[in-house]
C-alpha cells in the first residue's frame, strides 16, 4: 500500500468483545482480553505503516453503567496493558495521548494513563489516542467551557472563537482531523465517540468482530479508504 493513499488519522470502535466471548461461551472478561491481542497488532502495523495518528475508543463515560465484574476486569486490563506494552511503544517512538476525564478513573488507573503520557510526549512516531472516560458531548461542553473561560479573563474575544480556536480547546488539539473511522462488529452508529473530528470521515463497518479483526481486514478497510472520492463537501469534477 501507498503512503499517498493512507489515511494520516484512524480512529477504531473496538466493538464486540462481549459477543465474541458469548459465541465462545467465556466469560466476558476474556472477550475483553483477546481485543487486547488485537489491539497490539493494529497499533503495531499501524506504526510500520507510517500512519500519522490511531485514535481508539476503550472505555466511554457511558461504560460505567455495565455489570461492575465487566468494569473491574477492564480496569485491570488498562493497568496490564500499560505495563507490559509501555517499553515496545516508547521504543518505537510511539507518543500517547489520553483522550478523556483521567481525573474520573481510579487511582491507579489515573497514575498509569498519567505516566504513560509523561513517558512518550517527546516520541516523534504514531501519535496513539486512548479514549478513556470519553464522551464526545462531553468533550465539546469541555471545549465551550475552556473557551467561556478564556474570554472572561480577557484572552480571547466571543468574535474570535472560530473552527480553528475551538479545534485547539480539544483533547485532538493539534492532530489531524479523522479521516477513516473504523467500527467492528457490524454496527453502525459513532457512539458519542470523536463527534467533532469526524466531520468528514470516511466510514467502513466490517462485521467482523473486534477479537477476530486480523491485519487482512484492517488492510481491506485501509483499501477501501484508498478508493473513496474525497469530496470534503464539494462535488465531482
Amino acid at each position: 500500500m501507498k503512503n499517498a493513499s493512507l489515511p494520516r488519522h484512524v480512529a477504531i470502535i473496538m466493538d464486540g468483545n462481549g459477543r465474541w466471548a458469548k459465541q465462545h461461551k467465556l466469560q466476558i472478561a476474556l472477550g475483553h482480553r483477546r481485543g487486547v491481542e488485537t489491539l497490539r497488532a493494529i497499533i503495531r502495523e499501524s506504526s510500520d505503516l507510517g500512519i500519522e495518528a490511531l485514535s481508539l475508543y476503550a472505555f466511554s463515560t457511558e461504560n460505567w453503567r455495565r455489570d461492575p465484574q465487566e468494569v473491574e476486569a477492564l480496569m485491570g486490563l488498562l493497568l496490564e496493558f500499560f505495563t507490559s506494552e509501555i517499553d515496545e511503544l516508547d521504543q518505537n517512538r510511539v507518543c500517547i495521548r489520553i483522550l478523556g476525564d483521567k481525573d474520573g478513573m481510579p487511582e491507579r488507573q489515573r497514575q498509569a494513563l498519567v505516566q504513560a503520557e509523561e513517558r512518550t510526549k517527546e516520541n516523534g512516531g504514531l501519535k496513539l489516542n486512548i479514549a478513556i472516560n470519553y464522551g464526545g458531548r462531553a468533550e465539546l461542553v469541555r471545549a465551550a467551557r475552556l473557551l467561556a473561560e478564556q474570554a472572561a479573563r480577557g484572552e480571547i474575544a466571543p468574535e474570535d472563537i472560530n473552527e480553528e480556536t475551538l479545534s485547539q480547546a480539544l483533547y485532538t488539539h493539534g492532530l489531524p482531523d479523522v479521516d477513516l473511522l473504523i467500527r467492528t462488529s457490524g454496527e453502525m452508529r459513532l457512539s458519542n465517540f470523536l463527534l467533532y473530528q469526524c466531520a468528514y470521515a470516511e466510514f467502513e463497518f466490517p462485521a467482523v468482530l473486534w477479537p477476530d479483526f486480523d491485519l487482512n481486514a484492517y488492510h481491506e478497510a485501509l483499501d477501501a479508504f484508498a478508493r473513496r472520492d474525497r469530496r470534503f463537501g464539494g462535488r465531482k469534477a
